[in-house]
């Protein structure tokens, strides 16, 4: 097999692998239909998620007003608004219902923001707390809202949503909301419960994977959507939404550490309780296209319950603060392991030039440094194959009807020059594992996400609109192929030249970072190829 033929085996392994890695990562999102508000509900009426029990109150259950069903609650919401946050606050279990990301644009509508927990938008999604026990309040129950609109004063550290239970029943408990300024980070405190009861905190959303990148859609990639759980002892671990259907999902139940979350592109939400404390962990269906996912955890000898609840955008630099382990929710694929330094260094990098854009390609530079010894080597011997070009075409012309001694002598001759065929093939091996870490970190850091570079390029994680970057990483194909020895079939040749269309017509839907890594990798190996190649081809005529 000569170097022509193994560049075309590596370019075909290469699709082969990114659409394994699509196909996997599509057959592990169940296929759903849009659920209407009746889907939203159980056949026995409970609304929004069911109450979950735990094997420590297997006889307790929670009251369930017959009034609630499946459709939006018409109770009144309270809306809060603070420096990250515009959330909304439902009369009916005391949920969060409503949460936008304020400085996050939407993925379709750039002028309005993330909608991250909502009850009437594109996904069902909340954030829901309650007690087990029979006339303790669940997030079925009816609670009293503060009057007006809440608002964090600009002199304000905190702000503090105070709820009690429309019922005598529960008179003496009070559910507190703490918003702080400056941090995704909400805490959500029971006081007034009778010792020895059980608080749960779930989190309800459909099934409906989250929104992709237009980049991403045209690929057929998604980044995981669903719950998680971590712990110690079994580390991270994703259930897919069609291993809880089937009652499949394997995941530590018991721990007295670790969290629960919902993950998806780019933003997450999880429930932390504060370390040492026993819990249990549960991930449920509890609708047409709906599921629940939470930890239920003792109530202090107080009476006193509280746990965090995380609900941002993956910001690296935030995660690792919040809880150990945290950071595993950025989802880089099976190339982890290249795409996490990848983005250390890329991050490195950002804190010195300030722009992602340049970022990626300073990046480029280091990893073409990096590699410097093993390109070389790899230009040299394409330099050597092209100088032996007029050769071998005369080989073919004297050994053409007989296979088998051409073989031998195309050997012979590559022995006698000191030259390996198949020296050329490095760079694009090396290429490839590092191409698809970086497509990864590209697709899943919220970094990236509307991070501008210059210019027509103001989000690197998408498309260049106007295709200008992948058309250059076209012309420098183009160049590439001119600079390599040409292969001896024609019909190689031809195939050879036309792999620059293939590539680009590739790269118009890949995102602009990526485009713009390959673009500047090409022209510094332009570069470094025509300089080998002129001094072997200079020592060749002396």
């Amino acid at each position: 097999m000569d170097n022509r033929r193994l560049i075309l085996l590596l370019v075909f392994s290469f699709s082969l692998v990114m659409l394994w890695d699509a196909w996997q990562r599509q057959v592990m999102t169940p296929a759903t239909a849009v659920p209407g508000a009746a889907a939203k509900t159980q056949g026995d009426g409970s609304a929004k998620g069911a109450v979950p029990t735990s094997s420590s109150t297997a006889n307790a259950t929670a009251a369930v007003p017959a009034a609630v069903d499946g459709t939006k609650s018409n109770l009144p919401n309270l809306k809060v608004t603070t420096d990250l946050y515009k959330a909304e606050i439902s009369a009916q279990g005391g949920d969060l219902v409503h949460l936008e990301l304020i400085g996050h644009p939407d993925t379709d509508d750039k002028s309005k923001n993330v909608v991250l927990f909502s009850e009437t938008g594109k996904h069902l999604y909340l954030a829901q707390s309650g007690v087990l026990g029979e006339g303790l309040p669940n997030h079925k129950t009816i609670w009293r809202l503060p009057s007006g609109d809440q608002t964090l004063k600009s002199d304000q550290a905190e702000l503090m949503i105070k709820l009690t239970p429309d019922g005598k029943s529960a008179d003496g408990i009070v559910k507190t909301y703490v918003f702080r300024r400056n941090s995704y980070q909400i805490e959500v405190r029971y006081e007034g419960l009778p010792a020895g009861a059980f608080a749960y905190y779930q989190l309800t959303r459909d099934g409906k994977p989250a929104e992709q990148a237009g980049s991403a859609m045209m690929m057929g990639v998604s980044t995981f959507t669903g719950p998680a759980i971590f712990t110690d002892a079994e580390k991270y671990q994703k259930l897919d939404f069609s291993d809880i259907a089937k009652g499949k999902a394997k995941f530590a139940a018991k721990a007295n550490n670790g969290w629960v979350a919902m993950v998806q592109h780019y933003f997450v939400s999880a429930w932390i309780p504060a370390p040492g404390v026993e819990r249990e962990f549960y991930a449920r269906k509890v609708g047409d296209d709906l599921y629940s996912a939470g930890v239920i955890v003792p109530v202090a000898g107080d009476g006193k319950s509280a746990v965090e609840l995380f609900a941002g955008p993956q910001l690296q630099s935030q995660l690792e603060k919040v809880a150990p382990g945290f950071d595993l929710v950025v989802d880089y694929g099976w190339l982890t392991v290249i795409a996490a330094p990848l983005f250390w260094v890329l991050g490195a990098i950002h804190g010195v030039v300030g722009n992602w854009g340049w970022a990626i390609i300073g990046l480029t530079v280091l990893i073409k440094l990096a590699f410097f010894p093993l390109s070389a080597a790899s230009y040299k011997s394409m330099a050597k194959m092209r100088v032996l070009t007029p050769k071998l075409m005369k080989l073919k012309e004297t050994f053409g009807d007989d296979k088998q001694r051409l073989n031998q002598e195309m050997m012979e001759m590559y022995k006698k020059e000191k030259v390996n065929p198949l020296g050329g093939c490095l760079p694009v091996l090396v290429q490839i594992p590092v191409f698809i870490s970086l497509y990864w970190v590209l697709l899943g850091t919220v970094e990236m996400r509307n991070a501008p570079w210059l210019g027509w390029i103001t989000d690197l994680s998408v498309k260049d609109p106007y295709y200008v970057l992948p058309l250059i990483m076209g012309v420098t194909m183009l160049v590439q192929t001119r600079l390599n020895p040409a292969p001896a079939d024609p019909i190689q040749a031809k195939i050879m030249w036309m792999m620059p269309i293939v590539f680009t017509g590739m790269f118009l839907f890949f995102p602009a970072g990526l485009v713009l890594y390959w673009v500047v990798n090409n022209l510094l190996s332009i570069g470094q190829q025509w300089q080998i190649t002129r001094m072997i081809e200079g020592a060749a005529k002396k």
